[in-house]
């Protein structure tokens, strides 16, 4: 073989390792531009990308929460609630809560009730220790909710 033949095909490995080269390099950018595409247009629909709500909300607020689809979770004792409770509300008593957190949907926002306000809380942080974000507390309770002349029913 001449020394012609010999340096040509040096020449032409030498352009097959440089385009085996480019070929990769353009794989690589490939592969980040889609990550980093994904990270950034991503549908925000994860929970991270939801706002939380304020952990205690006003009788209003929590009015036009329930007239908008949110879940209202009444966690006081079942002798209360026969007295008067909010058209379309769940009760769970408090202390069947934890137990019983499956019960209560994560897609929708939820509102947690009881007589004053202070259950109410305590079912809140419950909730947010079993992951949900979209909860808050009623402010006052079941008293205020009544006496600012919001809808109640009787019974079971």
């Amino acid at each position: 073989m001449s020394k012609t033949s010999k340096s040509k095909q040096k020449q032409s490995a030498k352009k097959q390792d440089n385009n085996k080269l480019l070929w990769i390099i353009a794989g690589i950018v490939l592969i980040l531009v889609l990550a980093l595409g994904a990270i950034f247009f991503w549908p925000a629909n994860d929970i991270a990308s939801v706002e939380k709500l304020p952990s205690e909300i006003s009788v209003d607020v929590a009015a036009a929460k329930r007239e908008a689809g949110a879940f209202i979770l009444d966690v006081r004792e079942p002798e209360e609630w026969v007295e008067y409770h909010i058209p379309g509300a769940t009760l769970i008593p408090l202390g069947e809560l934890e137990a019983r957190v499956n019960e209560v949907p994560t897609d929708q926002e939820v509102v947690v009730v009881c007589r004053s306000g202070n259950r109410s809380q305590v079912g809140r942080d419950i909730l947010l220790s079993a992951n949900f974000n979209q909860v808050a507390s009623m402010a006052g309770g079941m008293k205020e909710w009544s006496a600012a002349g919001y809808d109640t029913v009787t019974g079971p």
